[in-house]
């Protein structure tokens, strides 16, 4: 992952786009919808699979019901496409159910940022796909942020 010293903020480039997709996955990974809301603008919006949603009060309640279901959850995201206050990715989270059946969801997420960095639109398609345990391929401490060893997307044929 290349290091930037510049703020993650709009017009971006290569590097702060890259870390700036890093930094996301970071923060969702930690699975706090309180944390996490704060990356977004007050009235940010979202659309995420079939559901919309607007400002942060309503992020905080979808991300915890998300994460009240979606168990062991661990996500990698990957610079797809940039632009000036845009950001294109592509995705990929694994999660196990109450019952102990895991799945691995696959999306892609369009991104626009304010002049401070938040982002104040999310639009996000994601298919979900059962896979058994032994398919598994994110192993790490959810505790913490993925490990910069661990492979990305593209490294495991995602």
């Amino acid at each position: 992952m290349p290091t930037t010293t510049s703020p993650l903020v709009p017009p971006f480039t290569i590097d702060t786009a890259t870390a700036k997709v890093r930094a996301g996955e970071d923060l969702w990974n930690t699975r706090d919808p309180e944390r996490v809301a704060l990356g977004y603008t007050p009235d940010s919006r979202w659309r995420n699979r079939s559901e919309f949603l607007h400002g942060r009060a309503a992020i905080v309640e979808f991300l915890t019901g998300k994460w009240a279901s979606e168990l062991d959850y661990r996500l990698i995201k990957e610079l797809w496409a940039f632009g000036q206050e845009r950001i294109a990715v592509r995705f990929a989270y694994e999660y196990h159910d109450a019952s102990g059946r895991w799945f691995r969801a696959y999306g892609n997420e369009n991104w626009e940022f304010d002049a401070d960095g938040l982002m104040h639109t999310r639009h996000a398609s994601i298919n979900d796909v059962a896979i058994t345990e032994a398919k598994r391929l994110f192993h790490w401490d959810t505790s913490a942020p993925r490990p910069e060893e661990h492979p990305g997307l593209s490294d495991l044929g995602l």
